[in-house]
């Protein structure tokens, strides 16, 4: 997959399918790992959609998210879960983990890792 500067992130990972697939192989990741399973509902397909939603709009895709939901607020919507630095991390390792499985190669796949990795660290409410 080639990066195109001119296209939005979403536009770069194919649009809607490819994002699905991305949330789809994340989230089972996410429930697997020690740190962030547990701070997950076992019903996960809801929080999948809004995360499908969420990242279509973070990414430059359509704002599925603000239009259901309202502003993000990603944060304040964080506050509830104790979010430390390792859980940042893992999350992030997770993500990495299912852009590779989908097939994002590098310096794509590092360009998004770093584009999440400021909301992630901004999460975090919680010291070690």
């Amino acid at each position: 997959m080639n990066y195109n500067p001119s296209l939005s992130i979403y536009d770069n990972l194919g649009g809607e399918k490819t994002l699905r697939s991305l949330v789809k192989a994340f989230y089972p990741k996410v429930q697997a790992h020690p740190l962030l399973g547990p701070l997950f509902p076992e019903d996960i397909f809801p929080v999948m959609e809004k995360q499908f939603m969420f990242l279509s709009q973070f990414f430059g895709g359509p704002s599925l998210y603000s239009d259901q939901y309202g502003h993000p607020m990603m944060r304040a919507r964080h506050m509830p879960f104790p979010i430390t630095e390792e859980r940042a991390e893992a999350w992030l390792s997770c993500m990495a983990s299912a852009l590779q499985e989908i097939g994002i190669e590098d310096p794509f796949r590092a360009f998004i890792l770093q584009r999440l990795s400021g909301p992630a660290h901004h999460f975090i409410n919680t010291p070690q």
